[in-house]
């Protein structure tokens, strides 16, 4: 099923209203940075370090991205997504003769380890003077024969009037496109290759480059154009965010934090925070962290920055801690529930991996009091009991969301019902079909209460949902909305944590509300419907 958030709901003709809440899969990361080659601007998810390899180039030392990518995969890791952004990198241009001219090609993905290369035959043209054949291949590298991708565009024309015109046919192609004017002849057939080869082809020119190191901006992107951590709108499902240091000296900069701090609340994902290059102690780190200007419920860090092999440069080398800490926690998702993964076992790197600064049982403490977790290697012989936090534990305020098994609880049950109800805009707007949904949500939510996910002896004390006229009024199914109420106890019975989800055609939307957080009963809870959520 497509996402609804960046061209509306796509749903499947079919009835699935019998069917129970599927659970959404958890433990998946998206990266967001630079890149040796690959797709530009595009989320692509990879299942091994391997796969990133082949598609992105694999490890380089100006990417900061590519080691998070192998220590998240080393440290438990199965599912990623992968955005590759870029700060001025060029494509290379393949030059194919064309009776003293020349048909140009350009690449559709830049930067100089792009290596394509293009044939021209004439096999079964006939007498059409205007046609041609036309190969285009990636290779792994330059004089490779290893083929990574190929395409084949047959009788293709060089005339604008044709119903095959090489602009229009290579649109549609995945590795090039036409760049200048098309030449008034065709390509000339590709002479024989090297050795007596029977097909010889044009290699794309040297002129690809890489481009700078990348800055906020380029991180960032544009929400409109779906570039940057923005082209995550085409992903299909992810949990965790992670941007990578710029450059390995280079922090993410705090405009590039909160603009990927307000994209994750709206993902119902979490955004992995590496701790500043500066905070080289726990001490220093602490007394950052009185100043520090970014907190959210949305985030989270892991203390402190990670050493490994860099296979590279062959040696020992200081990394961000982000793909590390996203390794750690789909690992524990495979083994333990969403809202205990973390809690239930200290947060262990695994062999290979370990903190680049050591930090006592004390500051762990202090840390975690600040919104700070500790990454360890070796389990320490003191258990002390230290609840993973997100960035709103350490703020001045009070925030409902500073555990973090607590937050990764609501995200995960908010985006279940709302992808699990989006089939609500095939029928017809009324209580038939509100109801049904209600019962699906109430299912969904008795299943895990029957898990201990959460607090109260009964379920008027641990979970509700609502999805009749009190939240459904004549206004609302007169504009195609329908809303469903649902609200959970993580924390005391009774005390729930409240979202609403509004579905209509060609969009669907899950957002906390409050409800007035004093009341007790599950009853004053729906009391209180009018007044605290209709009304605003």
């Amino acid at each position: 099923m497509a996402d609804s958030r960046a061209s509306g709901v796509e749903l499947e003709q079919s009835r699935t209203t019998e069917h129970a809440i599927d659970r959404v899969p958890t433990g998946i990361a998206a990266f967001v940075g630079r890149a040796l080659k690959g797709p530009v601007n595009q989320a692509v998810p990879v299942a091994s370090f391997a796969e990133f390899q082949q598609i992105f180039g694999g490890l380089w030392q100006p990417s900061s991205l590519s080691y998070a990518l192998e220590q998240f995969f080393e440290n438990g890791g199965r599912r990623a997504v992968v955005v590759r952004v870029v700060n001025g990198a060029r494509p290379p241009t393949i030059t194919l003769p064309a009776a003293g001219a020349a048909l140009r090609l350009i690449a559709l993905n830049p930067g100089s380890r792009e290596y394509l290369r293009a044939s021209v035959d004439y096999d079964g043209i006939g007498d059409e003077q205007d046609r041609f054949n036309l190969v285009v291949q990636r290779v792994r590298s330059a004089a490779s024969e290893l083929i990574e991708d190929q395409e084949i565009f047959r009788r293709v024309s060089v005339r604008q009037d044709s119903g095959r015109f090489v602009v229009d046919v290579l649109l549609e192609s995945r590795l090039v496109r036409v760049t200048g004017p098309v030449p008034a002849q065709r390509p000339d057939r590709s002479a024989h290759g090297p050795g007596g080869a029977a097909i010889g082809y044009a290699v794309s020119n040297p002129d690809g480059d890489d481009g700078g190191p990348l800055t906020d901006y380029d991180v960032i992107g544009s929400a409109i154009e779906g570039t940057g951590l923005f082209a995550l709108k085409g992903a299909s499902s992810f949990n965790m965010l992670c941007i990578p240091p710029l450059t390995r000296d280079n922090d993410v900069g705090l405009s590039t934090l909160l603009v990927a701090a307000k994209f994750c609340r709206d993902r119902q994902a979490m955004l992995l925070v590496d701790p500043p290059s500066a905070w080289l102690s726990a001490r220093t780190a602490l007394d950052s962290l009185r100043i520090w200007p970014f907190r959210s419920d949305s985030a989270v860090m892991f203390f402190p920055r990670v050493q490994a092999f860099d296979r590279l440069r062959g040696r020992i080398e200081t990394f961000a801690s982000c793909g590390a800490a996203a390794g750690m926690i789909a690992r524990s998702d495979e083994t333990w529930p969403v809202w205990a993964a973390t809690e239930s076992e200290e947060s262990i790197l695994r062999p290979g991996l370990r903190p680049a600064v050591a930090v006592s049982d004390s500051d762990r403490l202090r840390l975690a009091q600040a919104g700070v977790n500790t990454l360890v290697s070796v389990r320490s012989s003191v258990r002390t009991t230290v609840s993973p936090r997100t960035l709103a534990a350490g703020g001045c305020g009070i925030s409902d969301w500073k555990y973090l098994s607590a937050r990764r609880l609501a995200l995960f049950i908010a985006a279940s019902i709302e992808q699990g109800t989006r089939w609500v805009v095939l029928e017809h707007n009324g209580p038939a079909t509100w109801e049904r949904a209600r019962a699906l949500a109430e299912g969904f939510l008795d299943a895990l209460a029957d898990q201990g996910a959460f607090v109260g002896t009964s379920p008027d004390e641990s979970h509700f949902v609502i999805g009749d006229e009190r939240v459904n009024r004549a206004q609302a199914v007169a504009e195609g909305k329908f809303n469903l109420l649902f609200g959970f106890a993580t924390s005391k019975p009774g005390e729930f944590d409240t979202w609403l989800v509004t579905h209509q055609a060609g969009a669907s939307r899950v957002r906390p509300v409050s409800v007035n957080r004093a009341t007790t009963s599950k009853h004053r809870v729906e009391w209180e419907i009018e007044t605290s959520i209709l009304r605003g």
